[in-house]
């Protein structure tokens, strides 16, 4: 078996990375970073997110399990103090593979799509961003406000929890929409409340300019200058979750509050 390890950038999480290279060495597994068939983030949810953006392009051939060292861990099956069980089960048992679908958005101005697996959002801290919103081609609402964020069921319990939107129980494939900070009165209103929509919708934001906000996905970022029209909607890329024991969303859930 072909394993890499993309661990948190301190020094407790390297001290764990190390532990686990002892244990899987000695077992004859084969540490390969290019081409491993089992990714194992020890951190939190924000080291799962960066292994899964370091391999967008081998998601087909790759499960990732999560160890968790950090404050808080929804992707990771273990905990820091449950190591030897972890490896127990690595060493062991046969996985289950839980798949979650990822965000495709379309740029007008770039030639490849990009993904998320939490969210994407439009955001705008300069100005007041104005952008169109069109649901399978048909024009839905003109938001005014800090942007819009648009999460998958994954998401449900990131950025869009703070914006008061829905959490969605594991296993429903969908899309949530939700305003961020949006004006609301007499001369402008849009709908102000989250939206959840079937999985197969198109979403598309048209702004005569969004040239001082920026587009977030997940843990990344980059400048919206020189977009008009961004189109997002599931993909078919997944990502592929192996799990070595019963898994608990409502566990999960609870340890946010």
């Amino acid at each position: 078996m072909k394993y890499a390890i993309v661990s948190k950038k301190d020094a407790y999480s390297h001290e764990v990375e190390n532990k686990i290279r002892k244990i899987l060495d000695e077992n004859h597994w084969i540490y390969d970073e290019e081409n491993p068939n089992l990714v194992i983030c020890v951190g939190g949810d924000g080291t799962l997110l960066y292994a899964l953006h370091c391999y967008i392009q081998q998601l087909d051939k790759i499960n990732f399990l999560g160890i968790h060292t950090g404050t808080l861990g929804f992707f990771t099956d273990y905990t820091d103090e449950e190591l030897d069980q972890c490896m127990y089960d690595i060493l062991h048992k046969q996985p289950d593979i839980f798949t979650s679908s990822l965000l495709e958005i379309k740029l007008d101005n770039l030639e490849k799509p990009i993904y998320a697996l939490n969210e994407m959002r439009v955001e705008n801290i300069v100005k007041s961003q104005e952008m169109e919103i069109y649901i399978d081609g048909e024009y839905f609402e003109t938001c005014k406000g800090s942007g819009i964020c648009l999460s998958t069921q994954a998401g449900s319990t990131a950025y869009n929890r703070s914006l008061g939107g829905a959490i969605i129980d594991s296993g429903i494939s969908l899309m949530q929409l939700c305003e961020i900070t949006s004006i609301q009165h007499s001369k402008q209103r849009s709908l102000g409340n989250p939206y959840i929509m079937m999985n197969d919708r198109i979403i598309t934001m048209r702004s005569n300019t969004f040239d001082t906000a920026y587009l977030c996905y997940d843990h990344l970022n980059m400048p919206l200058k020189d977009t008009s029209e961004i189109v997002c909607k599931m993909s078919n890329l997944k990502v592929r979750f192996a799990r070595y024991r019963e898994y608990s969303y409502l566990k999960r859930l609870k340890n946010l509050y």
